[in-house]
């Protein structure tokens, strides 16, 4: 399970939250948890204004939005199958983390 790892939620709100993505650190993998934000169906949120911090992304095929308000840590047993990676991505995740986390 790597860093910006894309997993499908299997929570009871998966309907508006299809996907979760780790943002955890590798270097904390042997804990039993991981750290996740919340990848919310871009269908369900209005336009956000603060776009860099609810950066949209594209999963199977799905519109999505990064939802980091919503940051919350997961037991390993709870998370989903992994559907892909946003590694590439990986900039515009930690900027809204910086943004939630010391610029607000």
């Amino acid at each position: 399970m790597a860093q910006f790892d894309v997993h499908r939620n299997l929570g009871r709100h998966k309907e508006a939250i299809p996907f979760v993505v780790v943002v955890q650190s590798t270097q904390f993998d042997d804990y039993r948890r991981r750290v996740v934000v919340p990848l919310v169906r871009a269908s369900t949120v209005g336009k956000s204004e603060l776009r860099h911090f609810n950066p949209s992304f594209k999963v199977c095929g799905t519109s999505v939005v990064l939802h980091p308000l919503e940051i919350v840590s997961i037991a390993l047993e709870q998370l989903g199958p992994v559907v892909g990676s946003l590694c590439t991505e990986s900039q515009q995740i930690i900027a809204a983390l910086d943004e939630l986390l010391s610029r607000a």
